[in-house]
């Protein structure tokens, strides 16, 4: 690299850094800092989870998408009770708001905490007392998406509608199905999906990120999909890119996330350019950033090299996330020329 465009990249990158930002792909344990992960494995000694942040570098690398549920699953043991919860939710925010994240809609998988004896009160409390909390010291709005562990099966997806219905925080604007998609069929989770679609909420399922189109196809068919988380495999399938282009539905690419878990080799191979080469509305996100040595500001840099994109390139991808966001029209008129301002202040 050239000295010239070393100074390029530094430059794109501080343009990022300060751009306001919308994200609609995270999890919420996923999003949890070494510095909280290893806090929370001090407060849980019997965890195997390591509380040296130093070595949570070496534990965070996965093999494949098998080992990153399994090594997710042990973090999301670490989450014991609502103080675990609410310090949790609360950190994610802090982090947000250093990146200029103004929204995010934040994945959130609370079958898991009940199931671990959580009281679902006691679990909405701690998340909305953090997203209220957040936004009033740091700016950053937070809603949630309810998703289902597809790796535990239909009662899961039973107790996660259950939760969605009867115990809805205030924040709670969207519906999910997450985990492996190898051995889990989307359509089996329908009537699920059709429940919470009845009650307004907005149905956002993972999809062909480690299976094919046919996932995604499924996904769109049978749950109802606005959007689709990862979609990786949508390049596969000239007419599914074209459907989704032809009705704006959204793509939540995580490109750093794919390669960590193997569902794509390499960045060079990823499907992100074919994706929007076919006019396929694309937004960048980052998953599970701290396990996946992340950040929103290192996608949004990542899809810039893929893409080729310039300062203008970048903005436009940052109003892709408002516009495929479930924030209010006001809301997001007032963020995308808050981009838009941003952008062209930079010129």
């Amino acid at each position: 690299m050239t000295a010239r465009s070393a100074a390029d990249t530094d430059s794109l990158a501080a343009f990022i850094a300060g751009m306001p930002k919308a994200e609609l792909h995270v999890h919420h344990v996923g999003s949890a800092s070494p510095r909280i992960v290893a806090e929370l494995a001090a407060r849980h000694p019997d965890s195997t989870v390591p509380a040296d942040p130093d070595a949570l570098a070496e534990y965070f690398t996965f093999r494949d998408f098998a080992h990153f549920i399994q090594v997710y699953l042990s973090v999301v043991d670490l989450i014991r009770d609502a103080e675990d919860v609410r310090l949790l939710t609360y950190e994610i925010a802090r982090d947000m708001a250093r990146q200029n994240i103004r929204y995010a809609e934040l994945t959130i998988t609370p079958y898991s905490s009940v199931k671990r004896g959580i009281p679902a009160p006691a679990f909405m409390e701690a998340i909305e007392d953090a997203r209220k909390a957040a936004e009033a010291e740091f700016g950053t709005v937070l809603r949630w998406c309810f998703d289902i562990p597809g790796e535990a099966g239909l009662e899961s997806a039973e107790v996660t509608c259950d939760l969605a219905l009867r115990h809805a925080p205030e924040g709670l604007v969207s519906f999910g199905l997450g985990g492996p998609e190898i051995g889990v069929p989307r359509p089996q989770f329908k009537p699920y999906f059709d429940k919470a679609r009845a009650a307004g909420l907005r149905s956002v399922p993972h999809a062909g990120e480690t299976t094919g189109p046919r996932t995604i196809w499924d996904a769109l068919d049978d749950l109802g999909a606005e959007r689709i988380g990862h979609g990786t495999s949508a390049a596969q399938d000239p007419a599914l890119l074209a459907h989704l282009a032809d009705r704006r539905i959204p793509l939540e690419v995580c490109p750093t996330s794919n390669i960590a878990t193997r569902a794509v080799t390499t960045l060079e191979e990823h499907p992100i350019r074919t994706m929007i080469d076919a006019g396929v509305l694309v937004t960048v996100n980052s998953d599970d950033p701290p396990m996946f040595g992340t950040d929103l500001n290192t996608e949004y840099a990542v899809a810039a090299r893929l893409l080729e994109l310039d300062r203008q390139g970048v903005a436009a991808l940052a109003r892709n996330a408002v516009e495929a966001s479930f924030m209010d029209d006001a809301s997001k008129a007032k963020l995308a020329a808050e981009i838009d301002a941003y952008a062209q202040a930079k010129v």
